[in-house]
This record gives structure tokens, sequence and C-alpha cells, in this order.
């Protein structure tokens, strides 16, 4: 049986919700938040977050803790440039993010604006420039979220994780949340279309996902993990694990890591 999708008008007045829901953002980044504090940025972000998933009919299912006392650095597995959304809609947080986001049109200077620190891969030493940048806002007591997988997949496997971006957990003293992310559509199966996974672009990410009456994220958040007295490998490991299980996939393994190729940029 061929799975039911959305009609043109449908997608067409989401398409358009979606625009002006982004432009909306441009203007109270750039009117509103240079005149508030940081908490009452976080609580918009979060507003903002939760509606354009609303408008994309994207539902939410959150299960764990999301807050967690103090700062601490989100660890996720990557699937979709809705990740981003789906986590600052239950808990606002800093991104760390590939530079070619800083290039899409309104959403990257959104990102910007939101704080998000964009990694040049082709720049020598400047992953080591971001992690300074981060034990520095986490000893602070500010909160992180990278990807480590480097790049996304569809969410039927988990890749190996790079333990560059875990050393600003280890110099500042923070602990760790993984958090398990999985788009599903009504049925319960894996939702390819909200992925971002191969050569699609932003846009066509954006049609696909249009075409689904309705997608469930889940976001697992997992129990925290200590950094104390661990290295940055075995955090990475214990964090994978973590999320493989509750995804119901296999554990990656670093050997088997090259069996997709170089993942040399956040996507």
């Amino acid at each position: 049986m061929r799975p039911h999708t959305t009609g043109f008008g449908l997608r067409a007045l989401r398409l358009t919700r979606f625009v002006l829901h982004i432009l909306r953002a441009v203007l109270i980044a750039a009117c509103v938040f240079p005149w508030l504090e940081r908490p009452a940025r976080r609580h918009r972000l979060q507003q903002w977050s939760a509606q354009l998933l609303g408008i994309l009919a994207v539902r939410r299912h959150v299960t764990g803790a999301a807050q967690y006392g103090g700062a601490a650095l989100l660890v996720a597995n990557h699937v979709s440039w809705l990740d981003i959304f789906a986590i600052n809609a239950v808990r606002p947080t800093r991104f760390v993010a590939k530079s070619e986001i800083r290039g899409w049109p309104l959403i990257g200077w959104l990102c910007a604006r939101g704080d998000t620190l964009f990694i040049h891969r082709n720049r020598r030493h400047h992953t080591r420039e971001i992690n300074q940048a981060m034990a520095t806002a986490l000893t602070a007591g500010e909160s992180f979220a990278v990807f480590p997988e480097g790049t996304t997949t569809h969410g039927d496997v988990l890749l190996p994780f790079h333990t560059s971006l875990l050393q600003p957990a280890l110099v500042a003293g923070v602990g760790i949340l993984p958090v398990a992310i999985r788009y599903t559509r009504a049925d319960g199966s894996l939702c390819t279309e909200a992925d971002y996974e191969g050569d699609k672009n932003l846009f066509q990410s954006l049609l696909q996902l249009l075409t689904q009456p309705e997608v469930e994220v889940r976001l697992q958040f997992l129990p925290a993990m200590a950094s104390a007295g661990m290295d940055r490998r075995g955090l990475a490991d214990a964090a994978a694990a973590d999320i493989a299980t509750a995804l119901g996939l296999a554990a990656p393994s670093r050997r088997a890591g090259s069996a997709r190729g170089p993942t040399a940029s956040v996507r």
C-alpha cells in the first residue's frame, strides 16, 4: 500500500508558514534579542523552536530528564537539520555546527545569533580554538550540544563518535548528557523524509518533510555521565553505547567506521 502523503495545498500552506516564521525570527533576533538577557533569549528560542516544529507537523515525544543541574555537554546522534530545533524546543542550549551552515540563507544567521559556534574543518587548529571557547563557556555555567558522529545518517545506524569535541567537558569538569534522536511516521516506522542524509540540500530536505502528514521526533535524554576520571575516548564510546542501546542499534565499532567513508564535517 502506498504511504499516505499530504496534498499540494497543505504543503504550500506549511511552506508559507515556515518562511513567515523564519522571517519573524529574523526580526526578533535583530530588534529584540540585543535588549534581552541570556535567560530571556533562551526562553524565546525555546518557544520559537517549538512553534517551528508545530508548523512542520513534527510532534515531540520526550523521555528522560532533559534538565541537568549546572552546565553540561549534550551529546546526540545526528539525523536531521531539525535536530537543533528539536533539542532547543525541550532544552535551549548552544550548539557546535559545521561552518557551511553559517552560509544557509537566514537560518545560518539565526544560528549565529543563537550563539552557535561554527567549525571550519579546512582551517588547521580551528577545532582547538572552538574547544577552548567551549571550555571557557562551560566553566562559566553554559551548556553546549554536539553531534560527535560528524555527519548525518538515516537514523538506522550509529557511527563511531569523534572524540575531539568531548575534550571541553573534561577541561571544564562538567557532565555528559547523552541524547538519542529518532524520527518516525505515524505507524512507528523510521521516517527517512526527515533525515538530511546523502546529497539532499536544505530545500530538498524540507520539501520531503512536507510530504508527511505528521512526523514524530523521539528524544530520549539518557542518564548523565560524570567526566571526572575519564578520558575523551572512554566518554565518547560510553555515550555512543548508551545511545545505541536506546535506539536499538548496534554500538559503533571504530574499525568499521571507515566503511561509511570519512566524516570530515559536522552536518
